[in-house]
């Protein structure tokens, strides 16, 4: 009778213990970026996993060109490396330019540009001091919190498609 008491209990404190216990996100196996929403979404298996707000490039209309144009890329891309000492807290760099990307740009005598990340705020500033996510402020880069930086860095891992949408 006393093991059956002692097995009893045990099973209620697992019960318990799993209740309290917070959900792990999954990994996301898609980045969804809705540029005119200014929304992140992690996907996973056709689920969203979680969701963002997010900041631009200063000029967000349109698929950036060039260098300097402060437009973020649209299309289809890929992270495929990470910087854990960023300027920007942590950053996940998207592998724009794609060859198309590169062939318009030279089409017309420009550099397509390079170093489009997901990232976290610039170190040594808050949200507030910029105004993340009110405004568009990166050059062309997609911007959140550092903890959502954070976030996003243990669920997306290297290789994951970044879909960036114009709306």
């Amino acid at each position: 009778m006393m093991v059956i008491r002692i097995f009893n209990s045990f099973a209620m404190l697992f019960v318990l213990v799993s209740l309290a216990a917070p959900a792990v996100a999954r990994k996301a196996d898609l980045v969804v970026v809705y540029k005119q929403q200014r929304l992140l979404k992690l996907m996973s298996g056709g689920d969203m996993v979680q969701q963002y707000s997010i900041a631009l490039g200063f000029n967000p209309q349109g698929h950036k060109q060039r260098e300097g144009d402060g437009r973020t890329p649209e299309g289809a891309y890929r992270i495929d490396w990470r910087n854990p000492h960023s300027g920007f807290h942590l950053s996940l760099h998207i592998d724009y330019p794609q060859p198309a990307d590169g062939s318009a740009a030279a089409a017309v005598s420009e550099d397509p540009g390079r170093d489009i990340m997901i990232h976290g705020l610039p170190n040594g500033f808050t949200a507030n001091q910029i105004g993340h996510p009110r405004t568009d402020w990166t050059s062309g880069c997609i911007a959140v919190t550092n903890a959502e930086i954070e976030e996003i860095w243990r669920l997306v891992d290297d290789g994951t498609v970044v879909l960036i949408l114009p709306r």
